[in-house]
């Protein structure tokens, strides 16, 4: 974990945090900072863990000090069991809802062996969850009461959720994940909805053998807004609300992996009717992005870049 300023001037990095598995698609997931962050200084963030079973998604939280040098009092508050002896499809967003309850996105681990906990209400795989700043399930959760589900669940049947933000005028959930070979999606959450993996899915394997019966719909399962295939390989999004581009406003910002590019997405009425691709010959696998307080986008890339996407 590290500190950019706006400049683009990187720190060393920060101390004090829990022990990360950095293997495969493991590391530092997600990271959000407190409403109440100027006074309170407290940091939430998303990291896969070795554990005495395998590894698995868990969630942290600590004060960064006053010299920003290290995290005091870490914390992990969260773990998605069961623990799964595998590096990939570990999810990790992590947004703040308007009641201070974090939000946050789970993986299904990727293998045959794991898939259908997807589906099961007993697991934290593949999932979004809904938990208090301490890690208890928060109030109001869609299986509150039911003792065949945990409490914690928001959503699921979810495959490898990368990216989450809420629309700025609606305040609805937003994320974006990847589908295997084709199939990545753009879902609008709702709590205690199914939104099909692997039960359906626009997909293949990527050797390119049928997935399960090789259904695209299912009564009871949640289409996805959008799709795309070839893939975008989406990663962390946001949503812009800056001033500065007036056409850009409350459109969606994807960053894309694979596919090198950022997609720009103008919705309406919950629907996707234009796309746009932004830095498309730079050739960066776009890790995530995201709004500063300056009202410019920034966005970082798997080879190590910092973007700064504003008005000339």
């Amino acid at each position: 974990m590290r500190i950019a300023t706006t400049e683009g001037k990187l720190s060393e990095p920060i101390t004090g945090l829990p022990e990360v598995n950095a293997k495969g698609q493991g590391g530092l997931l997600g990271l959000r900072v407190d409403p109440d962050f100027a006074t309170n200084r407290m940091v939430y963030w998303v990291f896969s863990e070795q554990r005495p079973g395998g590894t698995l998604t868990s969630v942290a939280k600590g004060k960064l000090s006053a010299d920003e040098k290290k995290i005091e009092g870490a914390t992990v508050i969260y773990r998605a069991t069961p623990e799964y002896d595998g590096t990939l499809h570990y999810g990790g967003r992590i947004l703040i809802d308007k009641e201070g309850n974090l939000l946050v996105s789970t993986g299904e681990r990727s293998d045959l062996a794991t898939r259908p906990q997807a589906q099961d209400l007993k697991s934290g795989l593949g999932k979004i969850v809904r938990i208090t700043k301490d890690g208890k399930p928060a109030a109001g959760n869609p299986f509150a009461g039911n003792a065949d589900a945990r409490p914690e669940l928001y959503s699921y049947g979810h495959r490898n959720v990368q990216g989450l933000a809420f629309h700025p005028v609606t305040g609805d959930l937003w994320e974006t994940e990847f589908g295997p070979r084709g199939g990545d999606e753009l879902n609008r959450v709702e709590p205690g909805k199914n939104y099909g993996w692997p039960t359906i899915t626009y997909g293949l394997e990527y050797s390119g053998k049928k997935i399960g019966d090789s259904i695209q719909q299912k009564a009871g399962l949640e289409q996805p807004v959008y799709y795309w295939d070839p893939v975008l390989s989406p990663s962390g999004m946001t949503f812009y609300t800056g001033t500065d581009i007036p056409e850009w406003k409350n459109n969606l910002f994807i960053s894309g992996l694979s596919s090198t590019h950022i997609a720009r997405l103008v919705i309406e009425n919950n629907k996707v009717v234009g796309e746009e691709l932004i830095l498309p010959k730079e050739g960066q696998r776009f890790r995530d992005i995201t709004q500063g307080n300056d009202g410019a986008l920034y966005t970082v890339t798997d080879q190590g870049r910092l973007y700064r996407i504003a008005k000339k």
